[in-house]
């Protein structure tokens, strides 16, 4: 059976420079019946536990370390036994919610992971956070972008440790350059395209 994906909407809050948000986010389960990776952990680890069915998950895969995408990984990575993986570069926003701790795993731009007989590639893809990392599942015409890129352009950089010149360029020069035809799976929200967020990015001012 070839690999497939999952998604899972969790419900919780967002909290960040003093300021609290009621935020719904996407999960993200690839793989197939016999093993997965999960992308994200956001508020309600009984919940993702439940989705994986018992299942070998390989790896939760973080894609930055705001606590609204973190906040179930602990508990979830110790239910399914994996690791938990995140670029060090969002560190600093781990600490917010594990303070003195680190996750099990660096990721690197360009580390593959291997699930199901397909691979997800790392997209290092700054701006949104230091680290926020996309997964681009070729065989599946997909990547997984997290904050970085949604339905309607980029995400949010309003927020400590953000930079928009810096996100505009990480989607510019790594994501658009994908096939035009490539899903785009985002951390909230509905799905896009690569296409369609070429035609909003051209929009915005250079």
């Amino acid at each position: 059976m070839s690999v497939r994906i999952e998604n899972l909407v969790t419900s919780g809050t967002f909290s960040l420079d003093g300021g609290t948000w009621d935020v719904d986010n996407n999960v993200w389960i690839v793989g197939d019946e016999e093993e997965c990776v999960i992308i994200d952990s956001p508020h309600d680890a009984a919940a993702i536990i439940s989705a994986v069915r018992g299942r070998k998950v390989r790896a939760v895969l973080l894609t930055h370390a705001h606590n609204d995408h973190i906040g179930a990984a602990r508990e979830v990575a110790q239910a399914v036994g994996a690791p938990i993986w995140l670029n060090p570069e969002d560190q600093v926003l781990w600490e917010q919610v594990y303070p003195g701790t680190t996750p099990d795993k660096a990721i690197a731009d360009g580390d593959e992971f291997q699930v199901a007989g397909a691979v997800l590639k790392a997209i290092h893809t700054p701006g949104h956070s230091p680290g926020s990392t996309c997964f681009h599942l070729e065989t599946e015409n997909t990547v997984f972008t997290g904050d970085t890129l949604f339905n309607g352009g980029p995400g949010a950089t309003g927020r400590s440790y953000s930079d928009y010149p810096t996100i505009l360029a990480s989607i510019r020069e790594r994501l658009l350059p994908l096939p035009a035809d490539t899903v785009v799976r985002t951390g909230h929200g509905d799905n896009t395209t690569i296409a369609a967020e070429r035609e909003t990015l051209a929009k915005v001012a250079q």
